[in-house]
């Protein structure tokens, strides 16, 4: 399957040193690419974003401080704060990435919210260093981990995949403080491109007592989220939450939905019938 964009008008096309980026004009307002991969737009960005952080943050027993691997837009880091947290550490290799999206998009960090965070002023803390080593140094203590990386994919020389591993994961999971959530990306449902999603899936359901789905109705990605402790009713306790923070994009009825693992994924999963 391909997928093919109108790009209208290019406003930056470089390689970073880490990928290539492109940000241009098209039917879905200002677009962000990395290595020819759709990664935000204006239209859809928050529809994805929240799908993201916000089953996460409800799943969560507090939100305050905030681990972001990845999510160069900014977008995260701002909805974590609307939730409450008070501490962000927004971790991101590629510099260029970030302060572009900052100049050029009209959603996620403005120049000037950027520059803050850049020197620590405030509740965002920007840095510009391998997601990897920064959790293999990190003291931890977060109540919520996120991953935000582009696709998982077959190309050895992604420096992204190793943070979708399952060494990586149980690494996030051992940042947590207790009550803690990891999420992340992961994959399309899509029948014909699933594969990501197949994997994610096990390797969540390996490393935490309660992983949670959460796929997007009106985007086609889905979510993980996952906390070390069993709970009864992970998808009961988020909607007992959604008070606190009101999504502009999902409520209740979307969580009872969208939080059930698609039945090709389950099927897979369970033992043959006379195993």
């Amino acid at each position: 399957m391909t997928r093919v964009w109108d790009v209208s008008e290019v406003l930056f096309d470089e390689h970073t040193g880490y990928q290539r980026m492109l940000i241009g004009r098209t039917a879905q307002g200002v677009s962000l690419f990395c290595d020819d991969e759709r990664q935000s737009t204006e239209e859809s960005q928050l529809v994805y974003h929240e799908a993201l952080m916000v089953p996460a943050m409800l799943l969560a027993d507090r939100v305050r401080r905030v681990l972001i691997i990845g999510s160069s837009e900014g977008v995260a880091s701002q909805l974590a704060v609307a939730f409450g947290a008070t501490e962000v550490d927004h971790v991101d290799i590629d510099r260029v990435a970030v302060r572009t999206c900052a100049e050029l998009l009209p959603y996620g960090y403005t120049p000037e919210e950027l520059s803050a965070a850049e020197r620590g002023e405030g509740p965002v803390r920007v840095h510009y260093t391998d997601g990897f080593s920064f959790a293999a140094d990190s003291p931890g203590g977060y109540d919520v981990v996120v991953i935000d990386l582009p696709d998982e994919n077959a190309d050895a020389d992604a420096q992204h995949n190793r943070l979708y591993g399952a060494d990586f994961l149980k690494r996030c999971a051992e940042l947590l403080a207790p009550g803690g959530v990891v999420c992340c990306q992961g994959g399309c449902p899509t029948l014909w491109r699933n594969d990501t999603l197949r994997t994610a899936w096990a390797r969540f359901a390996e490393v935490f007592a309660t992983p949670v789905y959460f796929g997007s109705d009106e985007h086609e990605w889905a979510f993980l989220s996952g906390r070390a402790d069993e709970l009864t009713d992970p998808v009961g306790r988020m909607i007992a939450h959604l008070d606190a923070f009101r999504p502009a994009t999902l409520d209740a009825d979307t969580l009872r939905a969208s939080t059930v693992v698609p039945y090709s994924i389950r099927a897979s999963a369970r033992p043959a019938r006379g195993s």
